[in-house]
């Protein structure tokens, strides 16, 4: 079981140095940050202002889309029936996914609090809540993947929760009636979180509105991947 979801990590890891739409969406908010950062200043501007933004937004657009991207590729070229073939089961395919994106979202995280000013304490609580938000998010993309038959119904599901997943929170700032709905999905409390890292506690409504989020989403990818998989 190990070998073959370190294989399929393997894969997809080398299928990404070929795939551009896949890669950009690792690279993109990491890049940005940089730039931001150390290219604009804007007097009375927020402390990690860029960081914290950029930071939610590649949370709820890169595993998302990616993992989405990937399985609805896959499943649409026949790769999957392949692996099938190689004794590769259909559990430890998406585990294989799922820790790749992972392992590459959590290292663009790291760029991004690194170039923020991140350091120490603040540095690890800010790397425990993006690893709970790719967390969440990969899970949600796997849901989209496993359910959809191919590329184009993948895109028409993705886009619409990458775009409240990721511009919700950035809305919210700037307007109150936005940010009272935006509290109630995980972007928005992990903005929340990220944005009082400096007198960090885990409140009980974080904690609800998490789990959750969480909840409803395992629920989701349970459902597609009973219709996808366990029928056949």
């Amino acid at each position: 079981m190990i070998y073959h979801i370190f294989a399929v990590l393997w894969k997809q890891l080398k299928d990404t140095l070929k795939n551009k739409a896949i890669l950009i969406q690792f690279i993109m908010f990491p890049g940005l940050t940089i730039v931001m950062e150390k290219a604009v200043e804007i007097p009375g501007m927020q402390e990690h202002f860029f960081a914290n933004l950029f930071a939610v937004m590649y949370v709820g657009m890169a595993p998302l889309t990616a993992m989405s991207t990937i399985i609805a590729e896959e499943k649409e070229k026949n790769t999957l029936r392949v692996l099938q073939m190689c004794n590769v089961n259909a559990f430890e395919y998406l585990v294989g996914n799922a820790i790749y994106i992972l392992a590459i979202c959590m290292l663009g995280s790291s760029v991004i609090g690194l170039v923020g000013g991140y350091r120490g304490k603040e540095l690890l609580v800010f790397m425990l809540i993006m690893l709970v938000g790719h967390i969440i998010s990969t899970l949600a993309g796997g849901a989209i993947g496993v359910w959809s038959s191919n590329q184009m119904t993948a895109t028409s599901m993705t886009v619409p929760l990458m775009l409240v997943f990721s511009f919700l929170p950035m809305l919210a700032f700037f307007n109150e009636n936005i940010a009272k709905v935006a509290k109630f999905f995980y972007s928005g409390q992990l903005y929340s979180m990220v944005n009082s890292l400096s007198a960090f506690e885990v409140r009980t409504e974080t904690v609800l509105i998490l789990g959750g989020n969480l909840l409803v989403i395992a629920i989701c990818f349970a459902l597609a991947y009973q219709k996808a998989f366990e029928k056949r």
